[in-house]
């Protein structure tokens, strides 16, 4: 197979991955009344695309590289953030399951033991 055609259909595959995730945003977009993002790198894992709604729910997704997550967070339409600090992160909402998890430890919560 010669190069090209190798080139061409990675490039299909990372279209359609990139579309895929797309898709992915924008249902938790619609879900939550829209929908900002950040993007974060995780190595050879990929890139996590961090997601938090206009009513403070939140959730990731990961693209295989930096480039399907920058392409997916374009054909969403969501505004992405270059860092999770300031205005995106007070948006988050978290529950009891974050503060348990989280936090339990440190505050003396059940997961303290």
């Amino acid at each position: 197979m010669a190069d090209t055609e190798v080139d061409l259909k990675r490039s299909a595959k990372a279209e359609r991955k990139a579309a895929r995730l797309a898709r992915q945003i924008g249902a938790f977009a619609k879900a939550h009344g829209g929908a900002e993002g950040q993007l974060a790198y995780i190595g050879q894992s990929g890139t996590r695309i961090i997601l938090v709604g206009e009513d403070g729910g939140w959730g990731d997704l990961v693209a295989p590289t930096h480039e399907i997550a920058v392409k997916a967070a374009g054909k969403s339409g969501i505004t992405l953030h270059e860092a999770f600090d300031g205005d995106l992160a007070l948006k988050v909402r978290t529950g009891p399951y974050e503060w348990t998890r989280m936090a339990g430890i440190q505050i003396g919560g059940p997961s303290n033991g």
